[in-house]
């Protein structure tokens, strides 16, 4: 899928947080500076969140357990070994939530094997080129019509 601008990612965004459910993860993966945040920032919005979305690259995780579908969104860039991970305590989220999280590689071969799998590539212009993974939860799902 190529990501002309901004609005495509917006949209895709949008659409994304329509199709969240309890347990979904989403895992961003990309270069630096290729959109991951701007996609996580897209598909909250979507969820109904109208305040900023700082990216939680020194924080880590940023939940917003105000949304209709609370959303952990987590950036696991800084993390030096997988291990501290369990420390995050991020699959509490999972239970009555859903989770986006950037770099999950980060987290270990193992973590997430259900999640929504999206990476982003530099395309031409400025576009972006999206390449989705979808486990069979969201076969029905994906793609966002």
């Amino acid at each position: 899928m190529i990501l002309a601008d901004e609005a495509a990612t917006a949209a895709l965004g949008r659409a994304i947080a329509g199709l969240l459910r309890p347990g979904d993860v989403v895992a961003l993966e990309g270069p630096l500076g290729v959109g991951k945040t701007a996609l996580a920032r897209a598909i909250l919005a979507g969820a109904g969140h109208d305040g900023e979305v700082p990216s939680p690259t020194f924080a880590i995780v940023q939940p917003y357990e105000h949304l209709p579908l609370p959303i952990w969104h987590a950036d696991l860039y800084r993390l030096e070994d997988p291990d501290e991970l369990e420390e995050l305590g991020l699959d509490s989220a999972l239970e009555d939530g859903a989770l986006l999280v950037e770099w999950p590689s980060r987290a270990g071969s193992g973590a997430w094997r259900q999640a929504l799998r999206l990476s982003l590539a530099f395309g031409e212009g400025g576009a972006r080129r999206l390449t989705a993974e979808p486990p069979a939860s969201w076969e029905d799902r994906w793609p966002p019509r």
